[in-house]
């Protein structure tokens, strides 16, 4: 048994510990929280910079309509980003 970790040592194949592999499943799960965390804040955050977008075209143009689909395009984007996170954590999983 000595022998087949001196073999594995000089070919320069060791397994790393079980608490290195612990370490790394820890930070990548930490990762994935941290993606989870900031869907919390895309979607408000993207609807308020598309109704920022839209109020100030507003008043650029004179018009008091074009609010509204700044807030929805916004929104859309928000669900956009919410959806491409997702599902490229479900492809890591």
């Amino acid at each position: 048994m000595a022998k087949d970790s001196e073999h594995r040592e000089a070919a320069g194949s060791s397994r790393p510990d079980d608490t290195q592999q612990g370490q790394g499943g820890a930070i990548k799960s930490l990762v994935q929280v941290e993606s989870l965390i900031q869907l919390a804040l895309v979607l408000p955050i993207a609807t308020v910079i598309g109704l920022l977008i839209g109020m100030g075209l507003d008043k650029w143009l004179h018009q008091h309509w074009i609010y509204i689909p700044g807030l929805i395009l916004g929104a859309a984007a928000g669900f956009v980003q919410i959806f491409r996170v997702v599902f490229a954590l479900n492809k890591e999983c």
